[in-house]
């Protein structure tokens, strides 16, 4: 189990990503909103604000997914089991969590299930 000092380290980077990614989801939605209320009718102009629009909700969805991996973190933190391993109960570097703070994978259980999953994009992170 890892030191409280160190909890309380990861803690506070989470809590930081937390609120920039809270904030960025609120500038994707309010930049989606604007675009859909422009007033404009030429084709070419509907094309492009279409896909401005469809380009800021995904920016928006893995935002979303970024604050959803912060909360699983910091459960993780509340309920004990931050930085173990959810595959394999191995602990999981400093160094890995210092670089994604949301890992849920120690580095060899991250590269067999890229692997296993053609090395495709995947939030098993």
């Amino acid at each position: 189990m890892m030191q409280r000092e160190k909890l309380a380290h990861f803690e506070a980077i989470l809590i930081a990503r937390l609120r920039d990614h809270s904030e960025h989801v609120r500038d994707d939605q309010a930049a989606a909103l604007e675009l859909s209320d422009d007033g404009v009718m030429d084709p070419a102009d509907l094309s492009l604000m279409d896909h401005n629009k469809e380009l800021a909700l995904q920016l928006g969805d893995r935002e979303s997914q970024m604050i959803a991996d912060i909360d699983q973190a910091l459960l993780r933190i509340k309920e004990g089991s931050y930085g173990i391993c959810v595959r394999c109960g191995e602990l999981i570097d400093e160094r890995r969590l210092e670089a994604v703070p949301t890992a849920r994978y120690d580095a060899a259980c991250q590269t067999e299930i890229e692997r296993a999953n053609g090395g495709g994009e995947s939030h098993t992170l």
